[in-house]
């Protein structure tokens, strides 16, 4: 993010309660599946626009849930096209009619999840700014404006914070509230977030600035999609969502420290909680950590908070029904709790004691959430079958509806993943292929009112400190203002005393983990003015430190410091420690490491760590607006068990790279080859490249901006030779990427776990793969 100008003093203020007629949290109004409205049609059909309640169908369609404000629809979904064109987009739709009124269309890249993951999150919004906020596929957090679709700023949290993604899908949506974009993520970056771990950070909703990061304490168990949603308990506003940690946790919204924590689950937490009161519902379909069945559903009183374990009062849990309730979320409404399970199996719970009402078979494959309104239970399977229940109370529902959606094609099954919404007394859901709206044209449906949330307790006096931004990525001899907020005992921005006296520093980081010698702190000059400081960062090209302020007895957060490489950068790694990573760069700590071989320092790619998150990683060297740039770079592999690793350069989130692995598309040679997404081929372009083990070569990796496209272009040859005039390899984007981090890539899969014994009993160890080395980086212009 570049340099920010702030004002004097910012006041956060609560957001506004939203109008029944929009929903603009996934889960709707009141955040528990639960619409209020009356007047929906006992049935429909999907053929006939105009007929048996049909009012729209539009040829969009989606995996994930429709936003609804202001009379239009909002939908994250995969872009138009397929192959070399394929990418992600989001767009804006009359709720009336199902008229286009525009879509934004965006690349995915640096993610291992494949294209039918695509647009699985959720939007979400600022009804009185009129924004949509989107968390993407490839990691970019977006601000639109909501009637035209123009973007107002974006973050990339894999370029600029270490996002790290799995195959599955699995994002966390954002979600908007007192003027703060909250998002979930697992990461690691750098310094005290080199750690991988699971990770909020809120933005600040007007210009993306980064307000608070928060920390969940356990250790992650993999990527998750839990969706968080707000809350008052105790008169605190909170943040309530499950974890990649297996755990529910609650955050303070205005400031991210920690309220409380409950481990629950032995895997990660997918659902999304249901608040009700002090009351939080939220369930898993992993192991238990006691062991047992599958599976757990559990209700806390979250007024209750143990002070030494931090955890609130269990009020029951359901964990021997042998049930995954694990990639469904439930619903709540007149004290029944609806909870799907992987299987496509409804079961009803008396929301006071857990007990079980009922079970309704209504599918085969779960992921979308039921939907609660007018007496009425509607819900997807996976596998495109949309059922209409009848509620009767305590008592198990009558089938009103059961309809099967059919693909264009004919051929397989019609995704249907999402969750329907009810807005106005109509009905608006999604398949892979159509968005669709149901209501009766000549009904007269009646709007129910929206429970307000509780108050949070009164303003108070000044209580703690923090630095804003909490993190900036900036370049060598910038100066970089920030700002100390004074914050109540609930976190809220007050006043700053009469007598507040701030001391501002550049602190000795703290020591890293198994280190002996800490880091050195931010290398600038401080100049400050009461509450507010300018940090002149030096002439050194990449560095990271922190920012600390110091109010009488209250000490800030740190606020973090990254200073990025800009064009015409070098390194040889002479300067660097052994052992430690560069300075400045993003994910690379525990990923590459600096090494002596022989009498020469490189940078080796980390090789004994099998876990995916570390055995491929990009770390990224500049900052992501980086455009128009040449990347070289020296590197060299060795073959271990018979197989080689895969290494390479990234320029503006295209990779390329030497491939390790024999292809027989090339006669069993190994290729040199550009890759725009690890897990879709959307560009897998190669050529032959039988290059040897333990030889040095050298890569070099340009953009050439065309009027339609852009054209890649890779050499390759060994170092010592003279540079080709010609490239080695060609490829023409008409889909290309404008910008993006310089970056080092390295994939060892050929680590090898064994059991090995010792005195107490047979433990796995792993076998180091392959070795990848690179040396004398250069990150320069094009020259025009």
């Amino acid at each position: 993010m570049r340099t920010l100008l702030f004002a004097l003093c910012a006041v956060v203020f609560p957001a506004a309660p939203a109008l029944a007629a929009d929903w603009i949290h996934w889960r709707g109004p009141n955040q528990n599946g639960y619409c209020p409205d009356t007047g929906l049609p006992e049935s429909f059909s999907i053929r006939t626009v105009g007929k048996d309640n049909l009012l729209w169908r539009s040829d969009i369609g989606g995996r994930s849930t429709p936003l609804i404000m202001n009379g239009k629809l909002y939908l994250i979904t995969a872009g138009e096209g397929e192959g070399v064109r394929e990418g992600e987009r989001v767009v804006c739709m009359n709720a009336d009619t199902g008229a286009l009124i525009w879509e934004q269309n965006f690349g995915v890249f640096l993610t291992d999840i494949v294209s039918s993951r695509l647009g699985w999150t959720t939007l979400t919004a600022d009804p009185e700014a009129k924004t949509v906020f989107c968390h993407g596929t490839q990691g970019n957090v977006f601000c639109f404006d909501a009637d035209t679709g123009a973007i107002k700023w974006e973050r990339s949290l894999t370029e600029e914070f270490g996002r790290i993604t799995g195959y599955g899908g699995r994002v966390v949506s954002p979600i908007y509230d007192s003027g703060l974009v909250i998002v979930g993520i697992i990461n690691s970056s750098w310094g005290n977030q080199a750690g991988a771990a699971n990770r909020y950070v809120a933005l600040d909703s007007k210009d993306g600035h980064v307000v608070w990061w928060a920390e969940f304490p356990g250790r992650i168990k993999g990527t998750y999609y839990s969706s968080p949603v707000i809350a008052v308990i105790n008169g605190v506003r909170l943040l309530i969502t499950g974890g990649g940690d297996g755990s529910v946790h609650a955050i303070n919204v205005r400031n991210g420290q920690m309220v409380w924590s409950y481990p629950y689950s032995a895997g990660v937490v997918n659902p999304s909680p249901i608040v009700d009161g002090n009351k939080v519902y939220i369930s898993h379909g992993e192991q238990n950590p006691e062991g047992g069945k599958l599976g757990r559903l559990i209700c806390l009183d979250a007024s209750q908070i143990d002070p030494k374990t931090k955890r609130p009062k269990l009020i029951f849990e359901v964990k021997n029904l042998s049930k995954r309730f694990g990639l469904a979320s439930s619903a709540l409404a007149k004290g029944i709790l609806y909870v799907p399970d992987d299987a496509g199996e409804l079961t009803a719970f008396d929301a006071t004691n857990g007990n079980v009402l009922w079970k309704f078979n209504y599918g085969t494959v779960s992921r979308g959430a039921p939907l609660i309104a007018d007496g009425k239970l509607y819900i997807f399977d996976v596998n495109g079958t949309f059922s209409v229940l009848k509620l009767n109370g305590r008592r198990k529902p009558e089938e009103l509806q059961k309809i099967r959606f059919r693909p264009k094609s004919g051929v397989g099954f019609m995704e249907t993943h999402g969750t329907p919404v009810c807005v106005n007394g109509r009905l608006y859901f999604c398949t892979r292929e159509n968005t669709y709206c149901i209501g009766d044209p000549n009904g007269k449906p009646v709007i129910g009112k929206v429970a307000a949330m509780p108050e949070e307790k009164p303003m108070g006096e000044a209580m703690s400190i923090r630095i804003e931004p909490a993190e900036v990525t900036t370049t060598a001899s910038q100066s970089v203002p920030f700002r100390v907020e004074f914050l109540d005992a609930n976190g809220r921005v007050v006043k700053a005393p009469a007598d507040a006296k701030v001391e501002w520093s550049l602190p000795q980081p703290p020591l890293p983990p198994k280190a002996t010698t800490a880091p050195p702190p931010l290398k600038g000059e401080i100049k400050a003015e009461g509450t507010q400081a300018t940090v002149t960062l030096d002439k050194i090209p990449t560095q990271h430190g922190y920012v600390l302020a110091k109010a009488g007895k209250m000490t800030s957060p740190l606020a973090r410091v990254r200073v990025a490489a800009t064009l015409n950068y070098a390194n040889d790694f002479e300067k660097t420690p052994e052992g430690a990573p560069p300075a400045g760069w993003v994910n690379s700590a525990a990923r590459y490491t600096v090494k002596k071989v022989g009498d020469n320092k490189v940078l080796s790619k980390v090789n004994n760590n099998s876990r995916p998150p570390y055995a491929r990683a990009t770390t990224y060297i500049t900052d992501p607006m980086a455009k128009d740039y040449v990347i070289e770079c020296d590197v060299m592999g060795t073959e271990v068990r018979g197989k080689r690793a895969d290494m390479g350069v990234v320029n503006s989130r295209y990779s390329l790279v030497l491939d390790g692995k024999p292809d027989n598309d090339f006669g069993g040679q190994r290729t040199l080859r550009f890759v725009a997404w690890e897990a879709q081929p959307r560009i897998n372009h190669a050529v032959a490249y039988d290059w040897k083990p333990s030889e040095w070569y050298r890569l070099k990796f340009a953009l050439d901006p065309q009027e339609k496209s852009t054209r890649l272009l890779g050499k390759v040859w060994k170092k010592g030779e003279a540079e080709p005039d010609k490239w080695t390899i060609e490829f023409d984007d008409p889909k290309p990427y404008s910008h993006g981090a310089a970056g080092l890539y390295g994939y060892v899969n050929n680590m090898l776990e064994v059991e090995k014994e010792t005195p107490n009993g047979r433990v796995l160890e792993t076998l180091p793969g392959s070795e990848i080395y690179y040396d004398n980086l250069k990150i320069a212009p094009v020259k025009k």
